[in-house]
């Protein structure tokens, strides 16, 4: 692993102030008037959203859900899009495949919709992936971590795309995972874990990556146990966890399990730290019973520490959000900013229809955009639609809230 200061990343071009007013409600269309002089007269363009809104990880949908929000009404100070006006459709999935996949699939139907941020959850994108193939819509995800999402399942040895119209703007759980096992094995000196699942396939899959690097370091996987993702009793497991008498427990999971889960070990006297992954980077994690000494790796570098992402938080803080943007909004407004940038090029002397193959247009817009000058600095895409982006970010609790200790870009060994 090469780890470098996020200082290097400093030195980005800021993206400018907001202006407008008005924050957007959930499942609802909203239109963001044009700037002064903004010829609007060919009509409306939509940028749909598929997040988790509602249930026990809203904290990261609606921070997806404004961004964009934000984006959009940016873009439409600026007259982006010449001839039209851009507005967005925010859907909640509630996290669950089928309403991600029903939602996409109405996105896919509707002419006037250049493409999607969303989803968050890689279930939710499995589920969506096939609904929205044979209509060429273009989705970005800021969230997905699954690597056979874009690679398929032999990921590892025979990487292959599986669908021209997916790309994501965020690092895949086959670097993050070791790259948070390299922190707690090496940094932190950990050498007898415990790793908690909660069964999803994210979360197994990123334990997987974690236990495979962790043991090449030396370390041993003492006992590896499963909870549900709706339980809230942790005793039983956490009991055996104990017996083991594990330094670390790594969770496979999101917030909503991780936090309470850290609570109930530390009242149990298994006063070790709980490590995890980007699910578990938000201010949520700690209202829910984090402590101090746990930790989470997360995509990207502290966005309040490059310049193109300050300009980001200073624009969001001035909206008035009542959430947050969380862990995940500052790559919603990258993504949005790909469809707008992209479509502004298709139709520069066309007008939308939506057809088959102006989405194709579009597909290979996206693929060829490249800036230096996002909210997460670098955002472009290689041959599977992945993220160039590779950097990732070691968070701890300090003094109830998440500090950065290490950022770096992962590199097999």
């Amino acid at each position: 692993m090469t780890t470098k200061g996020t200082a290097v990343l400093t030195g980005l071009l800021a993206l400018g102030t907001v202006l407008g007013a008005g924050a957007c409600a959930a499942n609802k269309t909203e239109t963001a008037g044009g700037g002064s002089g903004c010829d609007t007269s060919k009509g409306r363009l939509v940028i749909g959203v598929i997040a988790p809104m509602s249930g026990k990880i809203s904290a990261i949908g609606l921070g997806i859900r404004n961004s964009t929000q934000l984006a959009v009404e940016q873009a439409n100070q600026k007259c982006a899009v010449k001839g039209y006006q851009l507005t967005m459709d925010a859907q909640d999935d509630e996290a669950n495949p089928d309403k991600g996949a029903a939602a996409a699939q109405r996105f896919a139907d509707d002419p006037n919709v250049v493409g999607i941020v969303g989803s968050y959850n890689s279930g939710v994108a499995r589920a969506i992936q096939p609904k929205i193939a044979g209509s060429k819509l273009v989705q970005i995800s800021p969230g997905n971590t699954d690597p056979a999402l874009s690679r398929g399942a032999d990921f590892a040895t025979a990487p292959k795309r599986q669908y021209d119209n997916y790309f994501r703007v965020v690092g895949t759980d086959d670097l993050q995972g070791p790259f948070n096992a390299r922190y707690l094995v090496e940094k932190e000196g950990k050498k007898r874990l415990a790793i908690i699942t909660d069964g999803k396939a994210v979360g197994e899959n990123m334990a997987t990556q974690f236990t495979a690097e962790a043991k090449r370091l030396g370390a041993e996987v003492v006992i590896r146990e499963k909870v549900n993702e709706n339980d809230s009793d942790f005793a039983g497991v956490l009991t055996k966890v104990k017996a083991e008498r594990p330094e670390a427990i790594y969770v496979g999971s999101e917030y909503s399990v991780a936090g309470p889960l850290s609570k109930q070990a530390k009242d149990l006297g298994l006063n070790v730290p709980i490590s995890g992954n980007d699910g578990l980077f938000d201010p949520q994690f700690i209202a829910l019973g984090g402590k101090e000494g746990d930790i989470a790796t997360s995509v990207g570098a502290p966005i309040e520490k490059l310049d193109s992402g300050k300009a980001f938080v200073e624009a969001y803080k001035k909206k008035g959000f009542s959430d947050a943007y969380g862990g995940f909004g500052a790559f919603a407004y990258d993504s949005a900013n790909v469809l707008i940038t992209s479509v502004g090029k298709v139709i520069a002397n066309a007008e939308w229809t939506g057809a088959p193959e102006q989405r194709t247009a579009l597909i290979k817009e996206v693929q060829g955009y490249r800036t230096d000058q996002g909210a997460n600095g670098t955002v472009g895409f290689d041959q599977y639609g992945d993220s160039i982006n590779k950097l990732f970010t070691v968070y701890q609790v300090t003094s109830g809230a998440w500090k950065d200790m290490m950022s770096g870009e992962f590199e097999a060994k």
